[in-house]
This record gives structure tokens, C-alpha cells and sequence, in this order.
């Protein structure tokens, strides 16, 4: 039911979504100037969710800038969150548009900048199979003779809230120096960051996935419209009233 209800939630947020509401309000209002009015703005918002221009501005805003490393400092661990990999359907993992998180994660330790990767992430289809992303991508890992002891997971998150939950009780174990160094896409760095620190872990940010923002504006980019854009704007919206959420939190 939860699943269900926050799949509706998303669907909500969505700008396309608003833009096929205001399209069925038009075809069935029966005054013209309110059908009018209606169908202009769902011309509107259509193309202010994807002009490419006003994302790029709004990413600039929003994300979280990467923190310098220091040279030669080396750190316990960097923390993965998942949602970087999917389950076909014969119940194999494959990697998805955000495993950026991924390599950057194997470059952190190939280049000796962390000694541990903790990868968290579960199912987030309970009861379907028994597939875990934390699990599959150790394997992948370990497959490419990264050694065991230095491969972390914690496999029974559905969420971002439960990521930090069962990190900290596996960084607690592993008893781990902190700071971390924590990995994830740009457009969820700030939401996960807020929560990484109201639960009492130091971590630092590492964003990568980067959907906007990090690349000079082309000419076009002012008055073409743009599918990926719109697309993109489903990720940020998200973002933003689950940062807000996390606030009224107690």
C-alpha cells in the first residue's frame, strides 16, 4: 500500500502530469475563454519545464558543490546509495542512467582515496524476488578482484531514510573513523546530506550523476524545448518537497 500510494505521490509531481491535467480540464470546459486560459497554460508550464536554460539555473541553485579533497588524505569509507541498478526480468541485475555512482565509487578506491566501499541499497520490490542491489553489486565488484574485507553492504533498504539508518548501524560495527565520504547523485546530494547529519554521521559530499547545471549553455538551449529536460525536473521536484518533509520531521 505504502509503494502504491508513494508511486502516486511521484506521479503527482511530475510537469507532464500537469501539463495532461490542464489538457483535460481545457477539452472539457465548455466556456471558451476558460478553455483558452486552461490551454495556455499547459502550453506554459510545458515549456518552462523544458527549456534547458531554467533547469541548468535551478541546478546551480540546488546542488551541492563537491568538497576539495585534501592531497593525500585517505578515508575509512566512501558510502554508496543505490539506485544506480534494476532487476530485468529473469531477476538479474543490470546497471541503470545513474551508475556514475558506481564508478565513481570503484575510483575513489582504486585511486586510494578511501580503504573501505559501503554499498547500500535493497529491494525496493519486497516480496518479488529476492534480488538486492547491494548484494548484486558486491558480486560485480568481487568479480572484478576487488578484495572482500574491503567491500561493506547493507542490503535491507527501500528508501533514503532507510540508507542511513542501516549504515549507521553497519558503520558502527565496522567501527570505521569517520568522516565519510558520501557518493550519490547531484540532484539527491542535498537531501541525503541533511539527512546523513540529523541522524549524527560526518560525511562529506561527493556528488557525481550530474543531470544539469555542469555544462556551458548552448544557444539553442534558450528556445529549443527539451524531453530530457522535463524528465529531469521529475527528479528535482522530488527532491525538494522530500528535503521539505525531512525538515517538519521531528
Amino acid at each position: 500500500m505504502y509503494t502504491l500510494f508513494a508511486l502516486i505521490f511521484n506521479i503527482s509531481l511530475w510537469p507532464l502530469t500537469w501539463v495532461l491535467v490542464l489538457l483535460m480540464i481545457s477539452l472539457l470546459a465548455k466556456r471558451p475563454k476558460r478553455k483558452r486560459n486552461v490551454l495556455v497554460g499547459a502550453i506554459v508550464v510545458l515549456l518552462l519545464f523544458s527549456n534547458r536554460c531554467l533547469l541548468n539555473l535551478f541546478a546551480r541553485t540546488w546542488d551541492v558543490a563537491a568538497v576539495e579533497l585534501p592531497k593525500g588524505k585517505v578515508y575509512t569509507a566512501a558510502i554508496m546509495l543505490g539506485g544506480f541498478t534494476g532487476e530485468n526480468t529473469k531477476q538479474q541485475g543490470y546497471f541503470n542512467d545513474h551508475s556514475d555512482r558506481f564508478v565513481e565509487g570503484l575510483y575513489l578506491k582504486s585511486s586510494g582515496r578511501v580503504t573501505h566501499l559501503i554499498i547500500s541499497g535493497g529491494n525496493n520490490r519486497p516480496g518479488t524476488s529476492s534480488f538486492t542491489e547491494a548484494k548484486w553489486v558486491k558480486k560485480i565488484m568481487l568479480d572484478m578482484h576487488y578484495p572482500d574485507s574491503a567491500v561493506l553492504i547493507e542490503q535491507r533498504s527501500t528508501n533514503t531514510n532507510e540508507n542511513v539508518i542501516f549504515t549507521k548501524q553497519l558503520l558502527d560495527s565496522s567501527q570505521l573513523k569517520p568522516p565519510y565520504l558520501l557518493v550519490t547523485s547531484a540532484f539527491h546530494m542535498r537531501r541525503a546530506l541533511y539527512i546523513f547529519k540529523k541522524r549524527g554521521i560526518p560525511v562529506i559530499p561527493y556528488p557525481c550523476d550530474y543531470l544539469a547545471g555542469n555544462s556551458s549553455a548552448d544557444v539553442f538551449d534558450y528556445f529549443v524545448p527539451s524531453a530530457g529536460v522535463t524528465y529531469a525536473w521529475n527528479y528535482y521536484l522530488k527532491e525538494v518537497v522530500g528535503i521539505v518533509v525531512e525538515h517538519l520531521k521531528p
